[in-house]
């Protein structure tokens, strides 16, 4: 059982949102916390032409809007972080704010991004100062609207 765990939700599946928030919520000790943190990547002001100036803060808002109503439809109690930055440093970050003694996170199918640039799970894992524990288990791509309308895109 942890004290205080960070629960990473990025752009991924609602189904791996609740999956994440059910683990934290079956592995957090009485009295203990959940801080579920996502991060709205930094965007180099080179390429903000083609973006509103209130870009950041909107998706900001709606991020956390998003959590908090997942948050409560699950029942699991939670303190919402939202965040401007890069993932990776920022997730690592907010653990050691909190004193945090685990990182949830969901790995993905790995592509040549990661290959290049690494993948925000490792980074996470390589500069971590508390355990970091990682979800492998990849959502089911089904067909079929009632399919689709389960998997959408939580973020």
């Amino acid at each position: 059982m942890y004290r205080t765990i960070i629960c990473g939700i990025g752009m991924g599946s609602r189904q791996t949102a609740n999956r994440l928030l059910r683990r934290a919520a079956a592995l957090v000790e009485e009295g203990g916390s959940i801080v579920v943190v996502h991060v709205v990547e930094n965007i180099p002001h080179r390429h903000l032409v083609e973006l509103p100036e209130e870009f950041e803060t909107t998706a900001m808002a709606d991020a956390e809007r998003k959590l908090a109503a997942l948050c409560k439809e699950l029942g699991i109690p939670a303190t919402i972080e939202v965040r401007v930055g890069t993932a990776a440093s920022l997730l690592v970050a907010v653990a050691r704010e909190t004193s945090a003694d685990l990182i949830l996170l969901s790995s993905h199918v790995l592509d040549i991004t990661d290959y290049v640039f690494s993948s925000i799970v490792d980074k996470v894992v390589r500069h971590a100062g508390c355990s970091v524990l990682i979800d492998r288990r990849f959502d089911c791509r089904h067909s079929g609207a009632e399919s689709q309308a389960e998997d959408t895109a939580l973020l």
